[in-house]
């Protein structure tokens, strides 16, 4: 669905990301893991065709997602932003129905299924009974999972989530994480979101890519790429096991 070759990504002259290259598939749930500052929004920026690389290329279907009419790359692939907020005054439903606009264009109005599949993500992130209050009067983890609905409407077969659980919960945590692998597990979507907690992804990715700051990276299983000394190296500080209910996780022992 979407793959990139030997992207490298930079910011002011440094290199954060060296020669990258990921085939994201039916499927695949994947988190982005690393620190403040090492270019992990920039990588999914790259990846949404949204900023040019240094080198490499970035395909979407087989085609260089650069080389194909915006739209038509909006009815494949849909981005959370980190920042997220709505520009104009509108109910919670009429934000939300933006994720519609690739599907019908500029001239025609929403249809009764636009509706419903906008109201189906409302319920999803749990905003439902709340679609004819105005957006700008909605907490922030509100907010969030209101932009979160606008991607989900958008229904795209690959989607590109830049930290989907930030100002969230725990609650609203686990059930938006729920959500995004059973898109992978039952629909077949590809997912690749940013996350800061290990233990979330260790919980809800099939596969993680760790990115250093530094060009380097690292891409594999889950449970294979996320160990403590990777963790340590990854974060700067040390992790440790710690058992609880739902098995062993590994948590900074500091």
């Amino acid at each position: 669905m979407l793959s990139c070759q030997n992207i490298t990504v930079s910011v002011a002259g440094r290199v954060l990301v060296r020669d990258l290259s990921l085939d994201l598939q039916p499927g695949d749930c994947m988190a982005l893991l690393g620190p403040n500052g090492v270019g992990k929004t920039l990588t999914l920026l790259t990846l949404a065709g949204l900023r040019r690389p240094v080198s490499g290329s970035v395909l979407l279907d087989g085609s260089p997602i650069d080389a194909q009419p915006r739209l038509q790359v909006a009815q494949r692939l849909g981005m959370l932003l980190q920042d997220d907020e709505d520009a104009f005054p509108a109910s919670v439903l009429q934000a939300a129905l933006l994720g519609r606009f690739p599907h019908h264009g500029t001239w025609r109005a929403e249809t009764a299924a636009d509706v419903a599949i906008t109201r189906e993500a409302l319920a999803r992130v749990d905003l439902a009974g709340l679609e004819d209050r105005d957006a700008a009067t909605l907490s922030g983890g509100e907010r969030r999972r209101l932009a979160l609905a606008r991607v989900l409407a958008q229904a795209t077969p690959t989607v590109l989530l830049d930290e989907p659980v930030n100002h969230l919960d725990p609650s609203h945590q686990g059930r938006i994480l729920r959500h995004l692998r059973a898109l992978a597990d039952v629909h077949h979507q590809a997912v690749l979101m940013s996350l800061h907690d290990a233990v979330l992804a260790a919980r809800h990715a099939t596969r993680v890519v760790l990115l250093f700051g530094d060009g380097r990276w690292a891409c594999g299983p889950t449970r294979e790429l996320l160990t403590a000394a990777n963790l340590r190296a990854l974060f700067g500080t040390a992790y440790a096991a710690y058992t609880g209910p739902d098995g062993t996780v590994l948590l900074p022992a500091a």
